[in-house]
């Protein structure tokens, strides 16, 4: 199946619904299918055939909807890259890719004006601002091209399963980003799963609030397109304007990176707003605390899922659904289990297995790393063979986080492999000890990682962002922590800090924590 026909078919039963609502704007569905027809036009008329590849650097908005579908009609393959990278990754991603054409939102692209001469294969850029033309003086406008472009036949591109859709570039939470290939099969497969598992329909209204070119929630493009959703366009995260437009264009449903959804819910006056049409919030893309799921809960007052999975997969491995017996649950083994990483996502097989090979004993106690298959794995990286055999093994994709499993068959992360803290010949998992420092009142965002030490091999550093107008004292943080943990887990040194460094997809990056307190003494406090 390609892409392209999830829109097709969409705009054909249901013309007249309401398809995107973005600045201000409003699309039904056969006028962003005819939206997408010119695009695709303008696209064949720049020279791009199947299989070439084009870039794409923008905030939400409605032409990046456009775009995933322009690009799917005609084989094309996508190339969504995080606009918060630096000019040097902006020219590794497009040269490595082997980018043609790009599109782009002039202000975040500035910084390519004058490294033309290093973008080797790329032939020209579509601004989507007519008013940076006059500094942009060589490239096209997006607009015109979709009001001057006729309408062609259908492209006779023949699209099978097994074509590539796109290349996304993983958020370098280890180290520089590489290609993750996935195919018209990929999607399709995690498009029908999902819409199954999350019972997705017309009524559905969708907020794009994590950023599009990740995973997190372009998947929706797919899935809520399917199934003649509504999708609504904020351009990036900020708290005030993301509780307004719930409760202005009355959202449903929508995916949350952890670090925003615990923003939101310590936002002041956030509980004021009318979220009343909610019905379901998720959290992806890292490990969520407890607490601040509880707050999710009476803050917003729907349902929780916990979503994990990889830019790998599609993204989703597993999600935190309650089973139908599970829902007459007390509250707190409710929360439990909502609270866990969740149980295997319908589309792929999933196992967690030790070293040798053997599955982990479904105790809640015994730690192994999550391998999966399926049809929604990626099929490898793009340009690195090594890589692709190394993490693909029989079929299996060993995706490096470590987790236990309950006898219900609910995983929940303990750690990336990476992030493991040996500490006196002890193992730590990070995710424990930030589970226990964001139950601190005064906590609003914390991490936890391993130094050199000659004495233990590697001491647990906490790195805390207190929350505003709070005081918060290294000593009452530790004293709170051995209260709860372990003496060899607790913390034996606290660093506050303003912000912690993040990823494009908003998840905080620990070697890059690693890298700046690695070489410097800090005092507690």
């Amino acid at each position: 199946m390609s892409l392209s026909d999830v829109l097709k078919k969409t705009a054909s039963d249901s013309p007249d619904q309401e398809a995107v609502i973005c600045a201000g704007k409003k699309f039904r569905y056969d006028e962003l299918k005819d939206r997408v027809e010119r695009l695709s036009s303008s696209l064949l008329s720049l020279g791009i055939r199947k299989n070439d590849r084009v870039a794409i650097i923008h905030r939400n908005c409605h032409r990046y909807l456009e775009t995933y579908f322009a690009a799917a009609k005609i084989g094309a393959v996508l190339v969504p890259i995080n606009y918060r990278l630096s000019g040097e990754d902006f020219v590794f991603i497009l040269n490595d890719s082997q980018a043609k054409w790009m599109i782009a939102q002039p202000d975040l692209v500035s910084c390519l004006r004058e490294r033309k001469h290093d973008l080797l294969m790329l032939r020209g850029i579509v601004l989507t601002d007519p008013s940076a033309a006059e500094n942009w003086p060589d490239c096209l406008l997006y607009e015109s091209l979709i009001e001057e472009t006729a309408l062609a036949e259908e492209p006779s591109v023949r699209i099978d399963d097994s074509d590539m859709a796109q290349i996304y570039y993983t958020s370098g939470t280890t180290g520089r980003p590489k290609g993750v290939i996935l195919t018209h099969r990929n999607h399709a497969a995690h498009t029908d799963g999902t819409i199954r598992e999350l019972k997705l329909t017309q009524d559905d209204r969708w907020l794009h609030v994590s950023p599009m070119f990740h995973l997190a929630d372009a998947w929706a493009v797919w899935a809520l397109t399917k199934v003649g959703a509504i999708h609504v366009m904020v351009p990036g995260f900020e708290e005030k304007s993301v509780l307004e437009t719930i409760e202005k264009h009355q959202i449903t449903l929508s995916n949350f990176i952890p670090t925003m959804l615990n923003l939101l819910v310590n936002f002041p006056g956030a509980s004021n707003y009318d979220f009343s049409s909610l019905r379901l919030i998720m959290s992806g893309g890292a490990p969520i605390a407890k607490e601040v799921v509880k707050k999710i809960l009476g803050v917003f007052g729907c349902d929780y899922i916990q979503t994990y999975g990889l830019t790998e997969t599609s993204p989703f491995l597993t999600m935190s659904i309650l089973k139908e017996g599970m829902k007459s649950l007390p509250f707190e083994e409710k929360l439990q289990v909502m609270v866990t990483t969740g149980r295997p996502f319908e589309t792929v097989q999933l196992k967690v297995v030790k070293q040798n090979g053997e599955e982990v004993h479904p105790d809640g106690g015994d730690v192994g790393e999550i391998i999966a298959k399926g049809e929604s794995i990626t099929p490898g990286y793009w340009g690195l063979p090594e890589e692709t055999t190394e993490r693909i093994v029989n079929g299996w994709l060993h995706t490096r986080d470590l987790a236990v499993q309950n006898p219900e068959g609910y995983v929940t992360i303990v750690d990336r492999m990476d992030d493991v803290i040996i500490t006196g010949g002890e193992n730590v998992f990070s995710v424990e000890v930030e589970d226990v420092l964001y139950a601190y009142p005064s906590v609003l965002e914390a991490a936890v990682i391993g130094l050199p030490n000659p004495v233990w091999g590697e001491k647990v550093i906490a790195v805390i962002v207190k929350k505003e107008g709070e005081s918060c004292d290294a000593h009452d943080i530790i004293r709170f922590c051995k209260e709860r943990l372990a003496p060899f887990k607790v913390p034996k040194e606290v660093i506050f800090s303003d912000q912690l460094p993040k990823t494009g997809s908003a998840k905080i990056c620990k070697y890059k924590l690693r890298q700046i307190y690695g070489s410097k003494t800090r005092k507690n406090g």
